[in-house]
């Protein structure tokens, strides 16, 4: 219950925060921030981050860590620009052969922590500087453009107004209805539930929440595809970690390893699992990068990694392993991109921007340590 009431504490901060930052960054900007444009960039930006802390969470969580998931995103990215460009492959094929390969790449990383006992932070730090050499050699330091208006609308496509706004009614649904399932689940198993009216008022602000967003997007040129995606994989990933045994072994594995194993959990084919689900979930970033950009650089995906650890820590992971949750990164991941969006906005200069990050995620990582201390 502590852990419980831990987690919506964290909950209630970030949101918090997210107020605190869209007011700051719109009066500077005299509401430009706000604007129905601004807000689907924003969204384009966070969709990235987000998928790649979708990933790293489950990593992060069975207290791991990969560092090579930027310069893997602009391998992968610039792999698909180079089928699409130069070998002309269909765009069916590009998507396959990119996501088999993210991964095969994933699972690389996961066979040498996993079986050969040698640490993340070593592994994956040996991926990220040769998967950036392989991504230079490939394109021989030359950017790949231009990508084809297919492959183009992976990342900078948009729903029609009345796919969206449906395709939202319906989540909503499913959500209420999901939601008074467990509730009914729980109380037959005589476990705590929230009181009716905090749980409708959740409901109700949800809805407002979601519905909001989309009306706002339509107003522009819908809901970019990107977000959809984003949307989806957060949905998948909460349901495989909070639903599944897999997700619970990922848990049991950050919190004790030596007691998962002696469970009878294969500690090793979990953490082979759950690297080349990340290196899946970096390859669809990968595809949406490229898109986004138009085209495949060798400099792509540099310090997206950071991001990407950064909107974990935000999002309450924490890096001792066993803590984390889907949703709480992707918010992490839109307070970041609000960070971002907001300091271009007003042009702040390139290093002050890599300090305020810092400085949050340093502020973040002591909070999480206090917390700690004081259960």
């Amino acid at each position: 219950m502590h852990k419980l009431k831990s987690i919506n504490l964290q909950v209630y901060i970030m949101f918090i925060a997210i107020v605190m930052i869209m007011t700051f960054f719109s009066l500077a900007t005299d509401g430009a921030y706000l604007s129905a444009r601004n807000i689907s960039n924003l969204l384009r930006q966070t969709s990235i981050t987000g998928i790649l802390a979708i990933g790293m969470v489950f990593i992060i969580i069975s207290a791991e860590i990969d560092l090579s998931v930027g310069s893997l995103m602009g391998l992968l990215g610039g792999f698909a620009a180079i089928t699409n460009v130069w070998w002309h492959w269909p765009l069916p094929l590009t998507i396959l052969i990119t996501l088999i390969l993210g991964l095969v790449l994933g699972a690389w990383n996961g066979w040498w922590v996993a079986y050969q006992k040698v640490p993340s932070f070593i592994v994956t730090l040996a991926g990220m500087l040769a998967f950036r050499g392989i991504l230079i050699g490939l394109t021989h330091g030359t950017t790949v453009s231009p990508i084809s208006s297919d492959m183009t609308s992976i990342g900078q496509g948009y729903l029609p107004d009345s796919l969206g706004m449906f395709l939202a009614t319906l989540i909503l649904f499913c959500f209420i209805v999901w939601g008074r399932y467990q509730r009914k689940a729980r109380q037959k198993l005589n476990l705590p539930v929230q009181p009716v009216t905090k749980e409708t008022l959740t409901y109700v602000t949800v809805t407002i929440l979601i519905l909001g967003a989309i009306y706002l997007l339509n107003s522009y040129r819908g809901v970019p595809f990107p977000v959809l995606v984003l949307a989806s994989l957060t949905i998948i990933g909460t349901f495989l970690a909070r639903k599944t045994a897999f997700g619970r072994h990922v848990y049991a594995i950050g919190g004790n390893i030596e007691a998962a194993r002696l469970s009878g959990i294969s500690v090793e084919k979990v953490k082979l699992t759950i690297f080349a689900l990340n290196g899946f979930l970096v390859a669809i970033a990968g595809l949406i990068l490229s898109a986004r950009l138009g085209a495949g650089a060798p400099s792509a995906g540099q310090n997206a990694e950071l991001d990407a650890i950064a909107a974990c820590v935000i999002g309450g992971a924490s890096l001792a392993g066993g803590i984390g949750t889907i949703y709480g990164v992707v918010i992490g991941a839109f307070i970041i991109a609000l960070l971002d969006n907001g300091m271009s906005m007003l042009d702040v200069p390139t290093f002050w921007q890599y300090i305020v990050k810092g400085g949050i995620l340093l502020l973040a990582v002591w909070l999480d340590t206090i917390s700690k201390k004081k259960m």
